[in-house]
């Protein structure tokens, strides 16, 4: 008999009572490090004081009343967001997917809105992860997750990631502009390379195309600046946000620049959710704890030493672990091929702390940003235990 709850996941059996910072507990007390960050989405930890505060008092006063009013909250949101980005202007709606949808839809209404209707299409990514809906699941182009929901959407091209040449040949007259992760987390954890960033940027602004950044698990700091595409020094068109940016609290966001924000008009899009007073309070709330002086320099400096760490469990584990990849704290271990990543993820489990498995065989490290680095160093002392596991003659030695 089928559960009440569909059974759209594999879920692990853990059920989690409370949180602290970057710790979780089960019923029975059982305590886990949180490298997981339920996918890089609780990005200032559990139960943080400022967040919990604002939630609560917000939703004392008003939750939700559609965008058939203003929301101050989603205004100061929008303006902060405008102020430390690229952008000129915001939507918010709920997800990840939703704003990658959104931000596919904006492409296409500016060119139409600029009299070629007929660029529509979109350069995309071996590799990619774009969102569940079936636009962005045309764009993420991965065929096991497209199996069984008819003909893909239109207008996807997908080229191999990080290649430009394959770019370049891939552009016609139809081609709208180029969707890409800073960082393809679900692929793999492979941070594009800066080089290539600003490449594609030059291409965009030689072809007439929107450069279109998927910053939904890069973006709010989790690099170790406020957007990803900052440590390349360029700038996209249009980008996407969700995940940390409410801090486990469902928020997303497009932002987008003037030029292409002008033709989503009262009609052309919507959310009935997006940009309550609740959820917006809760982004305001972790814009404060993000924004605040040192927070990013302590993200960054904390990544480079849990990356330190990371390699360390390459050498001491060869035959486990291949190596270290990714950006700030999106980080993978990429396994050996004999080391499956589910394999590695239960015994990191076993041992107590929490990751996530990506593709391409990598186990995804993607801690709050709050963690410190005596957390990062239990982080890899725990996974140095899961290798152990994993290597049964290693263990032995260990052992006497």
């Amino acid at each position: 008999m089928i559960p009440a709850l569909m059974p759209t996941y594999n879920r692990a059996d853990l059920a989690f009572e409370r949180g602290e910072g970057a710790w979780l507990w089960t019923a029975d007390g059982r305590r886990y490090l949180d490298f997981g960050a339920g996918i890089a989405t609780s990005s200032i930890g559990h139960n943080n004081p400022h967040l919990v505060k604002t939630i609560a008092e917000q939703a004392a006063k008003v939750m939700h009343v559609s965008n058939l009013y203003r929301v101050p909250q989603a205004e100061r949101l929008a303006e902060r967001l405008v102020e430390t980005s690229f952008a000129d202007s915001v939507f918010f709606c709920n997800s990840g997917a939703e704003a990658n949808e959104g931000m596919i839809k904006a492409v296409r209404k500016y060119h139409a809105e600029s009299g070629h209707p007929e660029r529509f299409r979109m350069i995309c990514f071996e590799g990619a992860f774009h969102g569940r809906t079936l636009a962005t699941l045309a764009a993420t182009g991965n065929e096991k997750y497209l199996a069984g929901f008819g003909p893909p959407v239109d207008g996807f091209d997908h080229v191999p990631f990080g290649n430009m040449n394959a770019v370049r040949a891939a552009i016609t007259e139809r081609t709208a502009g180029i969707m890409i992760e800073p960082v393809q987390g679900e692929g793999g954890v492979r941070p594009a390379s800066l080089d290539f960033l600003r490449e594609l940027r030059r291409a965009c602004d030689e072809f007439g195309l929107l450069l279109a950044l998927d910053e939904v698990q890069t973006g709010m700091g989790r690099s170790g600046k406020l957007w990803a595409h900052q440590w390349a020094g360029i700038e996209p068109d249009v980008m996407s946000s969700a995940k940390g940016i409410g801090g486990g609290f469902p928020l997303g966001a497009i932002l987008a620049k003037e030029k292409v924000a002008q033709y989503l008009k009262p009609g052309t899009h919507g959310s009935t959710f997006g940009g309550n007073p609740l959820a917006c309070a809760a982004g305001n709330a972790v814009l404060d704890v993000i924004l605040a002086p040192g927070f990013l320099d302590h993200v960054d400096r904390v990544a480079r030493h849990l990356w330190r760490g990371l390699l360390g469990l390459k050498e001491r584990h060869p035959a486990v672990v291949e190596g270290v990849q990714g950006a700030g704290l999106l980080l993978g271990l990429k396994l050996k091929p004999e080391v499956s990543n589910t394999d590695m993820q239960a015994a990191a489990v076993a041992e107590g702390l929490l990751t996530v498995a990506a593709g391409q065989n990598v186990l995804r490290v993607a801690p709050p940003l709050i963690i410190t680095e005596e957390e990062a160093d239990e982080a890899v002392r725990l996974l140095d235990r899961a290798c152990l596991r994993l290597t049964p003659e290693k263990a032995k030695e260990a052992a006497q």
